[in-house]
């Protein structure tokens, strides 16, 4: 199963400048126990603002530069051909907008994973509008803001109908 996690806002933004806009520990904590043990697969771009290969997962990153290598890390260049490095494991798509753009218009995911943060942000990339002819929500769990996440937030899973 090929599952594409993301954390959005309710103006469906990404990013700015190569960075997460929000700081919310919570998604983050839950990003690491799903993705865990789990390859993750991302763009140059989403592997370079990490900067490194997370623990406990197989980093592989998709870029068109046939040069590029990153140790600790196994290189694509394309989306099927990071699927088929999988060999089938479940995985999980980590990012950024073009590699969730091109997953989501081509088919190749089972599940969404998504964290909607929900507040309006100014942003430089944005997440495609979720198509709710194509995608079920099948569970929300909704949290308030608190003292370490200081903006309301849902994390929802989707499938395919």
């Amino acid at each position: 199963m090929i599952t594409l996690i993301a954390a959005i806002s309710t103006n469906n933004a990404l990013g700015k400048d190569n960075d997460l806009i929000w700081r919310l520990p919570a998604d983050l904590k839950r990003f690491k126990k799903v993705t865990s043990g789990h390859p993750i697969l991302m763009g140059r771009n989403t592997f370079e603002s990490i900067g490194k290969p997370l623990p406990n997962r197989t980093s592989i990153i998709i870029t068109r530069n046939n040069q590029y290598k990153k140790e600790g890390c196994l290189i694509a260049n394309s989306l099927e051909e990071a699927i088929a490095i999988t060999e089938g494991k479940d995985a999980f798509i980590i990012g950024g907008a073009q590699v969730y753009k091109q997953a989501l218009e081509n088919n190749l995911i089972d599940q969404l994973d998504i964290t909607r943060v929900h507040q309006e942000f100014e942003a430089d990339v944005f997440f495609p509008e979720i198509d709710l002819t194509i995608w079920q929500e099948i569970s929300r769990e909704d949290f308030l803001a608190d003292e370490k996440n200081g903006y309301d937030y849902s994390f929802i899973s989707y499938q395919k109908i």
